[in-house]
């Protein structure tokens, strides 16, 4: 039996409301999900705060289920509409609110593309450094729902970091701010921290205010090779702890440039790497003299910081492509559910190191790569989808490789998020007693439980 949705027509929105198959279907999943696909009953494009303030209302009124969507990035299923009913497209709140270019600040749609936002206010030197390596294709909203992050956090920090205040809509259609634009407070309960993380499940952002910071003047970027695993990983963990100045410090493992050299047809040595990107408005040779000296100290092959942009790139190539090379390595093999946790850097080599003995054990190839400089691993399996056996293999060393990270004092997601796909990790992670903390905030935000239910917090068990 359907859900009764003919309100949604008298409510005089903005924007517009779709039953159309191609509509529901695309909203059925986002990138990690294809293969569940469940389409909502129908989608709402909000096109203002207006808009979703009516929808919820409404919603909540008649305990109707919504589902925040934006871009459809996500890799945990956080936009699935698990129990159908509406899916609320957030897209359309894609407006330049104001910048203020005397404050560093810029006050946008939760709809804006991150590279949009940097291009509207690169003519004034500015831009938001923590955007992730989606910042082009996500929305600045879905980066807060998530609590996104991306190379630079090692030097900036995550997207929240430079979030000041935040306008949301509730469950029960009220609009209003948390946060301030004043650079720090000690107001209150920090409510705008509740909502960073939350995918939806507590209120919907419409919009936010982020500082921004001047561009700098000098950029450099390079590579640097070692001769074993161990030693890009203590070389990393040395530099981080020492004070190197690095704006982005990235690992990637021999399996990884095996996956690079098939995919590229070049001839990279396969052996560990770690790319580097260093920021400074003056004296950068001294850092990278500084980072260079450690490197060195753990059996340095290589060390290459080209002073061209085009030859930076070409350097760099590599570690972007790593993705692109594990989907077209073998025509019968898939990645697995890509992992991002992470740990504390003076984990990070024995998490590494855990992880190739859990591919070893499973008989699986498991490149290892990410944004080490903050502790995060980025790690997949290839597999057949059509072979059960590896699949459970695959399952189980990802399950094996997120235990780890947790008793290494880490987490489950650095900047992924928790949507369906690592609920069942959320208790281990956090105790009984912070999520039945969890749970009464939700209960506080979502008394009805309308918003993005089933998403989070693992299942009560009756």
């Amino acid at each position: 039996m359907s859900t009764d949705l003919s309100f949604l027509d008298s409510l005089s929105l903005d924007g517009r409301i779709s039953r159309g198959s191609s509509d529901r279907t695309e909203h059925a999943s986002d990138w990690q999900t294809r293969d569940v696909g469940i389409e909502p009953d129908v989608v709402v494009f909000a096109h203002s705060t207006e808009d979703v303030s009516r929808v919820l209302a409404a919603a909540n009124d008649r305990s109707i289920p919504v589902t925040p969507y934006a871009a459809g990035t996500g890799l945990e299923g956080g936009a699935l509409p698990l129990q159908k009913g509406i899916s609320l497209d957030l897209t359309g709140l894609n407006e330049i609110r104001s910048i203020r270019p005397a404050d560093q600040q810029i006050t946008v749609g939760a709809g804006v593309i991150g590279s949009d936002l940097n291009d509207a206010v690169a003519k004034h030197g500015l831009y938001l450094p923590p955007l992730p390596a989606s910042g082009s294709i996500s929305t600045v909203g879905g980066m807060i729902a998530t609590d996104a992050s991306g190379m630079q956090t090692v030097k900036y920090g995550e997207v929240a970091d430079w979030l000041l205040d935040v306008e949301v809509v509730l469950a029960d259609g009220r609009v209003t701010t948390f946060g301030s634009k004043a650079r720090k407070t000690s107001s209150g309960y920090n409510l705008k921290e509740l909502v960073v993380g939350s995918e939806g499940t507590l209120c919907v952002i419409t919009a936010a205010t982020f500082r921004l910071a001047g561009r700098p003047a000098q950029i450099r970027r390079g590579r640097a090779v070692f001769e074993t695993l161990s030693d890009a990983t203590a070389a990393i963990a040395d530099a981080i702890t020492s004070g190197v100045d690095v704006a982005t410090i990235e690992l990637m493992d021999s399996d990884a440039t095996m996956l690079v050299n098939a995919h590229s047809e070049t001839d990279l040595p396969e052996v560990p790497m770690v790319f580097v990107e260093f920021h400074a408005n003056h004296h950068i040779e001294e850092e990278i003299e500084f980072c260079q000296s450690i490197f060195a100290s753990h059996n340095l092959r290589e060390f290459d910081l080209p002073e061209s942009e085009r030859e930076m790139d070409a350097i760099w190539e590599a570690r972007e492509n790593i993705t692109y090379a594990a989907a077209e390595w073998k025509p019968h093999l898939r990645e697995s559910e890509p992992g991002d946790v992470t740990v504390p850097i003076s984990a990070y080599g024995p998490l590494v190191d855990r992880v190739k003995e859990i591919a070893q054990e499973h008989d699986l190839l498991i490149p290892c790569f990410g944004h080490a400089g903050d502790g995060n691993l980025h790690y997949f399996a290839l597999l057949n989808p059509d072979d059960p056996e590896m699949v459970a293999r695959s399952d189980a060393a990802y399950e094996e490789i997120v235990e780890a990270a947790i008793k290494l004092d880490g987490t489950a997601t650095g900047e992924h998020g928790i949507g369906i796909g690592k609920q069942k990790f959320m208790e281990q992670e956090h105790g009984s007693v912070s999520i039945d903390v969890m749970r009464s905030i939700k209960d506080a935000f979502d008394p009805n439980g309308i918003l993005n239910p089933g998403k989070v917090l693992p299942p009560v068990n009756d």
